[in-house]
C-alpha cells in the first residue's frame, strides 16, 4: 500500500449474475498525505496488475474510487467462485 494510506475495516456484499456467484469486497481508506487522485490512479494500476491467488475464487474486477471526503478512497474488489 502507498505510504500514508490507512485501510479501514472491510465489508462485503453478495453478488451474482446469470452465470456467476461471488461477492464485492469493500475497503474504505484514508490518505494521511499526498495527492488523492494520484494515489487512486497508482493504486488502481497496481491492484489491477496483481496476480491474485485465492483458492476457489477469481478476482474479476478491481475499482479504486474517490471517497466522500478529499482524503478518502474506496477499494472495491469483485470476486467470483471458480
Amino acid at each position: 500500500m502507498p505510504t500514508g494510506l490507512a485501510v479501514g475495516a472491510s465489508t462485503f456484499r453478495p453478488w451474482a449474475s446469470a452465470s456467476f456467484v461471488g461477492a464485492r469486497h469493500i475497503f474504505p481508506c484514508t490518505l494521511a498525505v499526498g495527492d488523492a487522485a494520484m494515489v487512486r490512479r497508482a493504486l488502481h494500476d497496481r491492484l489491477g496488475a496483481t496476480e491474485w491467488a485465492l483458492v476457489g475464487h477469481i478476482v474479476a474486477d478491481v475499482v479504486v474510487e474517490s471517497g466522500d471526503q478529499p482524503d478518502r478512497l474506496r477499494i472495491e474488489i469483485l470476486t467470483v467462485e471458480d
